[in-house]
């Protein structure tokens, strides 16, 4: 592990860092080139958390082969703990108190069908902006990343944690006012509705390809059912409902698996599914019709599985005047490749049929295996893993026509026509683009602008394997645009702030999503600092830097690096989380409430 080995893994059990060194390495020693988290993340975990990662969760397929003892031998070299214990906030003392939506509510992914991340009630100006200060901060317990973004609805605060919990908290004070354990860590925004003929239900989907409804008032879980059948289906965009259905993105969840030549891969393909509200499946669709087969088999003699992918990663934007959901899907993980992939897909609201789907890059085939020192498993002729990470915002120009406008970790925003079975309107190029490049979670749309930022994050140096650096270099990536939703022009651009210095896992990479409200833009980045920019000219008006310790309302929490998730605003409140430990970023576990003046 180099120049990042833990302590405590040097002075563990000499079995655990032995079998670490074995069987872990090759992905977490090398966390910019990888979606496993780097070790110093690892540190910030419960040791019952990575045993269930190796047993039930996402790295089931790497602890397959190992005992017992072994699962706990690991966990307890990387934490560097034995056990564990769970921190709770004060309970609200009016926690039956009744609520309900209110124009100033930010529900759900988007803040609204169309997913502008636009907020026109904030509730402050943005010449207020230079005086928010924090008023309270919530703690993760044992985890490295806060990455599920928070909706308030009513005053409440809903938000998802990778540590399997779900939080109901008081919006002004952060007390508590229940929590919610699911089966597996849980990133997607949540989505509260008055579902006709129930109570007020909390939607959401976990890592494992589960969605449930939970009653919103007090967390009494109402149903829960797995999205597709599929092993490895997974969600990590947020569920939408609209009339009277939930529509849930589902991803085809194998890049990881991808990485064990005896793997039979793939086989998972990403889908849009829908849910009437009591929980009974209405229909499903996949985002490759077609079904994958044997297709040749790889040097180990494993059969190759194809046509795979396509993953559904953000959550769907709904049209109502053509009674349509759209989505944006990710690479092939095997050949043949699909023209379904890197792709808008529509599909119609109420049968699940494919309406038309316009691609945006062909031929982009990659899965994990193409990041390891030996490449075993890597499709041959390997795409750039150019997928799309953002949702599609649904905007209608000035002169009556509408777009479809989204970002693409190539470094390109597209404009294309939902009317007009997605033609290209425009293509702007805003970032060189890469696989931690271009852009990556989400832009926003105020009514005249599109905001986008750009990750492009870079390394200094990187070498792999035990003794091998990954420094981060603190001088490239980062800056933010405002494009004409009309033409795609440049507006204006902000470079990101050579703020880093000496700071060490310190990128000025812009890779979380952006939020607008009037007058304003926030965009946080992995330096850790969320900054609100001026929407007519670009210029920095506020600053605010989270890579610090907190005082949290249920202990002490870190913030960190700030990616995926972008800031809410309700209320005259702006909340957002800090912490990403992925990728060589600053691990973190806070959720922070700032308001004008900390009042």
């Amino acid at each position: 592990m180099g120049s990042l080995i833990l302590l405590a893994i040097l002075a563990a059990d000499p079995d655990g860092a032995a079998l670490y060194r074995e069987r872990c390495a090759a992905c977490h020693d090398a966390p910019g080139q990888t979606r496993a988290p780097s070790a110093s993340a690892l540190k910030m975990m419960s040791p019952e958390n990575v045993v269930r990662a190796l047993e039930t969760g996402l790295m089931r397929e790497q602890g397959s082969a190992l005992t017992l003892p072994q699962k706990r031998a690991i966990a307890e070299a990387v934490t560097g703990k034995i056990s564990s214990a769970k921190i709770s906030a004060p309970a609200c003392a009016d926690s039956k108190k009744p609520f309900s939506p209110t124009e100033a509510d930010w529900n759900g992914w988007g803040n609204g069908l169309e997913n502008t991340r636009f907020q026109r009630n904030p509730g402050l100006t943005a010449a207020q902006l230079p005086r928010l200060k924090l008023k309270w901060a919530f703690a993760y317990a044992d985890t490295f990343t806060a990455n599920g973004q928070p909706s308030i609805v009513g005053g409440r605060l809903f938000v998802a944690s990778a540590n399997r919990n779900i939080y109901s908290l008081d919006a002004r004070t952060g007390c508590q006012y229940w929590s919610f354990e699911s089966e597996a860590p849980v990133r997607t925004a949540i989505t509260v509705v008055n579902v006709k003929g129930s109570r007020p239900s909390a939607f959401f989907g976990d890592r494992r390809g589960n969605i449930y409804a939970v009653d919103a008032s007090n967390g009494e879980l109402l149903w829960k059912k797995k999205s597709m059948d599929h092993p490895r289906a997974g969600i990590t965009g947020a569920p939408v409902f609209y009339g009277a259905a939930l529509f849930v993105p589902v991803t085809a969840g194998e890049e990881g698996a991808a990485i064990d030549p005896k793997y039979e891969c793939c086989t998972g393909r990403g889908g849009v599914v829908a849910f009437d509200g009591a929980g009974k499946k209405l229909w499903q669709a996949y985002s490759i019709p077609e079904q994958p087969r044997i297709v040749e088999k790889n040097s180990s003699g494993t059969p190759v599985w194809g046509p795979s992918g396509a993953s559904i990663w953000s959550a769907p934007t709904i049209d109502p005047e053509k009674q349509a959901v759209y989505v944006a899907t990710g690479d092939n993980f095997t050949h043949p490749d699909s023209k379904t992939s890197d792709a808008i897909l529509a599909f119609s609201l109420k049968t699940g049929d494919m309406l038309w789907s316009r691609q945006l890059l062909a031929g982009d085939v990659f899965s994990t295996a193409c990041v390891t020192p030996t490449k075993q498993g890597c499709p041959d002729n390997a795409g750039p893993d150019f997928d799309f990470g953002s949702s599609p915002i649904l905007i209608k120009l000035a002169n009556g026509m509408r777009a479809l406008v989204i970002g693409q970790k190539s470094g390109i925003v597209h404009a294309i026509d939902p009317d007009n079975q997605g033609a290209i309107l425009w293509q702007t190029r805003v970032g060189r683009g890469g696989v931690l490049g271009g852009v990556q979670w989400g832009s926003a749309y105020d009514g005249k602008r599109v905001f986008v930022a750009v990750s492009d994050v870079s390394f200094k140096e990187f070498s792999l394997g035990r003794g091998g650096t990954r420094v981060l270099d603190p001088k490239l990536g980062g800056g933010l645009f405002a494009l004409d939703p009309a033409t795609g022009a440049k507006i204006w651009s902000t470079p990101a702030p050579p703020i880093c210095g000496d700071r060490p896992n310190c990128s000025p990479a812009q890779s979380a999503a952006v939020s607008a409200i009037p007058g304003a833009v926030f965009s946080g980045s992995l330096d850790g600092h969320l900054r609100a920019y001026s929407s007519a000219d670009g210029k920095i008006i506020w600053d605010f830097d989270t890579a610090r310790e907190f005082a949290a309302v249920n202990g002490a929490g870190k913030g960190g690096s700030m990616d995926g998730p972008g800031p809410v605003i309700s209320g005259g409140m702006v909340f957002v989380n800090s912490g990403y430990g992925s990728f060589g970023g600053l691990p973190g576990n806070v959720l922070l409430a700032l308001s004008i003046d900390g009042k």
